[in-house]
């Protein structure tokens, strides 16, 4: 994983939260045949915010192209790496929620996606990154035992 240190707009990392948070939402309601690529296109999503960082998602593009210059630019900016953390720590739940689903396994499946859609809900109503937190978190640790 390719650690940018770039600095984000947190109003856009909501706002990608929000999206995730739809297309999870509608992977657990949707059926069967609608699950199975809504899900791997949020495996893709997340793999790109992991390996290349938050700003290369799509969620990202759209924000920056038709709701930032609506609202204008952010007070302050937020560190890349803990957004990017959080998408492995999303995608590290709903890659092994697709591979389960096309086992057979939807049920075991659908409390992965139900644990990253918690997630994405908690940091698109409230701002609290829980995958953030726990970058956050490993760091100060890692940092009392070096």
């Amino acid at each position: 994983m390719s650690q940018s240190n770039t600095s984000l707009d947190p109003r856009g990392l909501r706002f990608g939260a929000a999206i995730t948070s739809i297309v999870l939402a509608t992977v657990i309601l949707a059926p069967a045949g609608v699950k199975e690529p809504l899900l791997l296109i949020q495996v893709a999503l997340f793999a790109l915010g992991a390996f290349f960082g938050p700003a290369a998602t799509p969620q990202s593009k759209i924000f920056a192209a038709f709701v930032r210059p609506r609202i204008g630019p952010p007070r302050e900016t937020e560190d890349s790496r803990p957004p990017q953390f959080a998408q492995a720590v999303g995608l590290a739940f709903t890659a092994p929620a697709a591979i389960l689903l096309f086992a057979g396994f939807s049920g075991t499946a659908l409390v992965l996606v139900g644990f990253a859609l918690a997630a994405a809900l908690l940091n698109a109503a409230t701002g609290f990154c829980l995958g953030c937190e726990m970058y956050l978190t490993t760091r100060r640790l890692a940092k009392q035992f070096v």
